[in-house]
């Protein structure tokens, strides 16, 4: 194993993605109880994975960090999903919707950009 690249701590790209688990785990706690084993769960593990793979990954080489991003990203896209099923199902107000979109689109971009940055 290499040594430690990046402290994933000081990435800009893991707070904002920590920020965003954060709030999908507040917004959680409002969804009915009967979708704890179904959206809540897929939406908490999701979100979760988001600053998780960046703080796993950032220990490796450069190239399995770019994979381990790759994992995250597809996790962020995978939310996009599930916050319009949960704002189909009045869970979440348009609004709320529309700042999680600007948000996890705003971390999307940066990701990619980090992402572009590392060596091959």
């Amino acid at each position: 194993m290499g040594k430690i690249r990046h402290n994933y701590k000081n990435l800009k790209i893991w707070q904002l993605g920590l920020e965003i688990s954060l709030e999908i785990s507040d917004l959680l706690e409002t969804f009915p109880k009967h979708e704890v084993y179904t959206l809540t769960s897929q939406m908490s593990r999701c979100s979760i994975s988001i600053p998780s793979n960046i703080s796993e990954g950032s220990a490796k080489t450069d190239k399995s960090f770019s994979n381990y991003l790759d994992i995250s990203l597809g996790s962020s896209f995978e939310l996009g999903t599930q916050l319009i099923i949960a704002k189909h199902k009045k869970y979440l107000t348009q609004n709320q919707l529309e700042k999680f979109e600007l948000k996890i689109e705003e971390w999307q971009k940066m990701t990619m950009g980090f992402q572009n940055s590392l060596t091959p």
